[in-house]
């Protein structure tokens, strides 16, 4: 049943200003050993977050839609962004505001020839080589560089170090978020420091024990640490 909440302003140029704007981007599963998506969603989003994707690889495509509708719901309420990972019949079929690939995924062109015009499209890179490829992509309009830190999330992908996030900072000419074991006020400054404006977080908003709290105390840091640069 379509609400009013799902019923907001999904054009190129709204989603793209959302983009411009946004500074905190959560990844969630679909918190199935919680069973507190709805309220986990409402939390996050209250406390700050720009965007949040759903991404749960063991999540048939009917459940992946279901708890995508809700994660619509939510993200529209509050005129956030939301975004999906990896498969463009899904974004597809849950008017996804952002659709985000990995280096092995579609191509921006396949993505754009499913998906058309309007859907912000995300690409995961892991060196400076794959995010200049991004940077240059017209289609791609953020990407993500990291993991900064090894994290358990990314099991297998060795850390990239800090060193990129200083080179992407001085040559970036769209949004793109440092991702990966930002978990600590201390990394949070490092990868400030090291010319990040945005940042993609799991487990420091996912496994707190109050999401919205982690949301707002990481939004606040950030902005304050942006603010002293």
């Amino acid at each position: 049943m379509t609400t009013h909440a799902a019923v907001q302003d999904t054009s190129r140029a709204d989603r793209l200003a959302k983009l411009d704007a946004a500074q905190l981007y959560v990844c969630t599963d679909a918190r199935r050993v919680q069973g507190d998506l709805p309220e986990f969603l409402e939390a996050a989003y209250a406390g700050g977050v720009d965007i949040i994707q759903l991404r749960d690889k063991g999540l048939e495509a009917r459940a992946e839609l279901e708890a995508l509708e809700i994660l619509r719901e939510a993200a529209h309420r509050h005129g956030k962004l939301f975004s999906v990972n990896d498969r463009a019949d899904v974004a597809l079929l849950v008017g996804a505001d952002v659709f985000h690939v990995g280096q092995g995924d579609l191509t921006s062109a396949q993505a754009r020839a499913v998906l058309g015009g309007d859907v912000i499209l995300g690409r995961s890179t892991h060196s400076i080589e794959q995010a200049t490829a991004a940077e240059a992509d017209p289609e791609i309009d953020y990407y993500c560089v990291g993991p900064v830190w090894e994290t358990p999330t990314k099991p297998g992908r060795p850390a990239i170090g800090l060193d990129p996030i200083r080179d992407v900072s001085t040559t970036a000419s769209r949004p793109w978020f440092a991702i990966g074991g930002i978990n600590s006020p201390d990394r949070l400054a490092e990868v400030v420091a090291a010319g990040a404006q945005r940042i993609v977080v799991v487990r420091a908003v996912t496994g707190a024990d109050d999401p919205g709290a982690a949301a707002a105390d990481l939004k606040q840091k950030l902005s304050t640490m942006k603010g002293q640069q």
